[in-house]
């Protein structure tokens, strides 16, 4: 069974940085996407960005293009999300997902695991 769990969140200042990790494991496919996705309260779920299992291609949000950073490391089955420049409107429970394939994916019914995810406040 795929387990992931986040980690790094946090409360912080507007302006400050934080660094999510997603742990994977039992994983049995090779090849694999992974992706961050935050729901603030009372909204949807929103995509945030997307790696490829090698690392070579990344995708993000608009919105949060120059200010968010998603990296792996294989090594560790392990993804991170850099966030920097943080504002209030980034306060969110944050999850990854991940699923087999050799693609990247940006909608949340095209993965097929799921973290608890990690509540990220960011106060003004």
């Amino acid at each position: 069974q795929v387990r992931l769990v986040e980690s790094g969140g946090g409360l912080v200042q507007a302006g400050g940085s934080l660094r999510l990790s997603c742990a994977a494991s039992g994983r049995t496919f090779t090849h694999y996407a992974m992706g961050w996705f935050r729901q603030a309260p009372e909204k949807e779920r929103d995509f945030v960005a997307a790696i490829t299992w090698n690392g070579d291609t990344t995708f993000y949000a608009d919105s949060l293009k120059g200010r968010f950073t998603i990296s792996s490391d294989n090594a560790k089955n392990t993804v991170y999300l850099q966030m920097n420049e943080l504002k209030p409107e980034d306060t969110a429970v944050y999850y990854c997902a991940t699923k087999g394939g050799d693609y990247y994916y940006i909608r949340e019914y095209e993965y097929d695991f799921w973290g608890q995810g990690t509540q990220v406040t960011v106060s003004s």
